[in-house]
């Protein structure tokens, strides 16, 4: 199966990248390489991208996409919350640009094997990078159910999450759960007749919790933004694009205090914790796809975009 990607407010991306030809970039998620493979086109052949992803299947296909520039390509498997590393490594001090496109690409969430998708039956597996050992059937069987109950409602937002931890307990309790159908089954019971009307299929805030929580997909974000500013030239920007309100809220946030690090009390006539801004953020409101790109790429939908610029 094709590893594709499309890629979500390009124009926009690369308008919020403000791309120079010399300039040095990384694409800490580069799935099908969708979005690098437009920003290489604009470098010279002075300038630089990194990509950066932990699924094989992705490093394989960008490869394969970007093979007629990689003369101006370092593609690296790892993970983006390891980017000041892997900068390291590759001699490079300070970047032009970093883009992060946090969502599941198409290709993860059409392939059943890969076990993203409650709409195919398949083993319960939802990892990112497949070199860990650790999957969703994992948590599923073995997280208590207290613990199956914060995650449901903490990352899932789902307000029957207490009814469907019992549930999985419960279940589980006759034998292993072990595919996506199984779940969804348990799920489905778990959640009364009149909520499942609305909102979509029943299991799709579980399976958001659950593959959040497997590949500490929050924890990563939390950790790694300001490292990332750290990295830029001035004037270098960082684009963040999202799907859902947690992250959209740590990027908000984390931009907002690079902004306006000062953390004295109000009635402090001047500052005086020595925190610096670090640069300013250019989307006050995130920015979003537009109604076209909404009608062909039913994906785009719920993507926030923010962008912050380094002084």
């Amino acid at each position: 199966m094709e590893f594709k990607h499309i890629p979500i407010m390009l124009n926009q991306v690369l308008d919020g990248l403000d791309i120079k030809p010399e300039g040095v970039y990384v694409d800490g998620t580069l799935g099908g390489a969708g979005h690098s493979y437009e920003i290489v086109k604009k470098l010279s052949g002075g300038g630089r991208l990194v990509g950066i992803d932990q699924d094989g299947d992705a490093i394989h296909s960008a490869g394969a996409r970007l093979q007629k520039y990689m003369d101006r390509v370092d593609i690296v498997k790892s993970n983006y919350v390891n980017m000041p590393a892997v900068l390291d490594k590759l001699g490079i001090d300070k970047v032009d640009g970093i883009l992060l496109d946090l969502g599941v690409s198409s290709y993860q969430f059409d392939n059943a094997e890969r076990g993203f998708s409650y709409r195919m039956d398949a083993p319960l597996d939802m990892r990112m990078d497949r070199d860990s050992d650790y999957t969703a059937e994992d948590i599923v069987n073995d997280y208590s159910e207290e613990d199956l109950r914060r995650i449901i409602k903490e990352y899932g937002e789902e307000k029957f999450a207490g009814r469907i931890a019992a549930e999985i307990v419960k279940a589980r309790e006759t034998q292993r759960i072990r595919t996506t159908f199984e779940l969804n089954e348990i799920i489905t019971k778990a959640i009364p007749a009149a909520a499942r009307r609305h909102g979509g299929h029943p299991a799709k805030k579980t399976y958001q919790a659950i593959r959040i929580e497997l590949n500490r997909e929050l924890t990563v974000l939390s950790d790694s933004i300001e490292g990332m500013i750290d990295r830029l030239k001035p004037q270098g920007r960082i684009c963040i694009i999202t799907f859902h309100s947690l992250e959209d809220r740590i990027v908000k946030n984390a931009f907002k205090t690079a902004e306006n690090p000062c953390i004295c009390p109000p009635e402090f006539p001047v500052c005086v914790c020595g925190r610096k801004p670090k640069g300013r953020v250019i989307t006050k409101k995130p920015i979003e796809a537009d109604e076209k790109e909404r009608e062909e790429n039913p994906r785009s939908t719920s993507a926030k975009l923010r962008v912050f610029e380094r002084s």
